[in-house]
């Protein structure tokens, strides 16, 4: 039994708008999503769902208040020079990205927001990302690398590459797509995040019979008032809040 990360969920008080930004951030095309209300991001040249080779962006409507907290996770972008580094901010501020201030100090990359103040990094060329497309990484504030690689290293079907004590990393065994990495990060969660994995089981296999394996993994149930819905939410053991969806 095994689960792939087959999108990333990002939580949003205007869903088009922001499924239009990361679409353009991405050059990709922005889909009509689940029954109308979500909006679907991935590659152009029609919808594929579950891609077999890129995480997604699902953009979900939500009510609440736009976050006050920076975002446990987040995302990384590639680019193949310093050049392209350079426009690509350039283009991002352009249709509505900020800068964003996490206490990065001197850095090589540069971190924005998208609209919704959801902080991602433009990332410096580096030779690890050149196949990635253009997600370089997942990236997870934690407390203990160790003890998240172990986890998510079970949890899904990726292979864990590095686990240290300041970072840990994995990768889809076909070697494409980005890496999701888990770096020690000081502070604790203070908000509800906006942004996380949703995971999905292969065709066959028993949705259940996978949370369960997730539960006793570590993983705890969640309750966000999602009332019945086909989706379990769970929390990994540092809470990162994570989607086991139903089987395709």
């Amino acid at each position: 039994m095994a689960l792939r990360p087959v999108q990333v969920n990002i939580k949003a008080l205007d869903a088009p708008a922001i499924g239009r930004f990361w679409a353009e951030a991405l050059g990709w095309t922005a889909y009509p999503g689940s029954e109308g209300v979500t909006t679907y991001v991935g590659p152009a040249g029609g919808l594929v769902w579950p891609d077999p080779l890129v995480l997604g962006i699902d953009v979900v409507p939500v009510p609440g208040p736009r976050k006050a907290a920076k975002n446990r996770v987040h995302l990384d972008l590639a680019t193949t020079s310093p050049a392209h580094q350079a426009e690509l901010i350039e283009r991002l501020l352009a249709i509505g990205a900020s800068a964003a201030d996490v206490g990065q100090r001197d850095v090589p990359w540069t971190v924005l927001a998208d609209p919704e103040g959801n902080e991602f990094c433009v990332l410096e060329p580096r030779d690890i990302y050149r196949d990635t497309g253009p997600i370089a990484a997942i990236v997870v504030d934690c407390a203990d690398p160790r003890v998240m690689g172990r986890f998510w290293g079970e949890a899904i079907d990726w292979v864990l590459h590095t686990v240290g004590g300041d970072q840990a990393t994995l990768r889809s065994a076909g070697g494409g797509g980005p890496y999701l990495e888990f770096l020690r990060t000081p502070g604790e969660r203070t908000a509800p995040d906006r942004v996380h994995l949703d995971l999905l089981p292969y065709p066959g296999d028993d949705k259940a019979a996978e949370v369960a394996r997730l539960r006793s993994l570590g993983a705890v149930d969640l309750d966000l008032g999602q009332g019945d819905v086909p989706w379990t939410v769970l929390t990994d053991p540092e809470g990162h809040e994570f989607c086991v969806l139903a089987a395709a």
